[in-house]
């Protein structure tokens, strides 16, 4: 049976809605810092910075977000650091983007033809510089695209985040769509 859906249900949803941008929001723009250091530990020259990466690709590319929800969530209650669902959606969210952003970027990096970082080479540019003024801005054009899709992706996922009680878009609208139960009909 679905309840009538009113007024209130609907500014209900809508105030969801503002939870579920913001949450997209924060989890991306954690996921893009973290995924910058992550590309540029993917093309370092540093072996253990690349080790890093990997291991750290491996691990949130290779478990489901509902887990890595979960380790967060209870993970810091469980060593002693009070948490609630919305740091913890938001934590775990920016470390998943973070390992998707950080491989789609390395891509981009490394889709920039090499004569270009020669080029900064022979002009006798430094790591940062190359990196700042001539591999990284051709290497946002060509991240674009994949850059765009992988946020809606993102924007998708915190419908997870109501597992661990975050209300979002999603679980707004199941419980307005739904009665409340009432175990003595």
């Amino acid at each position: 049976m679905i309840r009538e859906f009113g007024t209130n249900e609907v500014i209900y949803i809508v105030l969801a809605l503002r939870w579920t941008i913001a949450l997209s929001l924060i989890a991306f723009a954690g996921g893009a810092v973290g995924g910058l250091a992550i590309a540029l530990m993917r093309v370092s020259r540093l072996g253990v910075a690349r080790l890093f990466a990997v291991g750290f690709i491996r691990v949130f590319q290779g478990t489901p977000l509902l887990m890595q929800l979960f380790i967060v969530y209870f993970g810091l209650n469980i060593i002693g650091l009070p948490t609630n669902a919305w740091l913890a959606a938001a934590v775990a969210l920016a470390l998943h983007a973070a390992a998707f952003l950080g491989e789609i970027w390395r891509g981009s990096i490394q889709a920039v033809p090499s004569g270009q970082g020669e080029a900064a080479d022979a002009l006798a540019y430094g790591y940062v510089t190359r990196m700042k003024d001539v591999i990284l801005p051709q290497a946002a054009r060509i991240a674009a695209a994949p850059t765009t899709g992988f946020l809606v992706q993102l924007i998708k996922s915190t419908s997870l985040a109501s597992i661990i009680g975050f209300t979002e878009l999603t679980r707004a609208a199941r419980s307005s769509a739904t009665p409340p139960s009432n175990p003595f009909w």
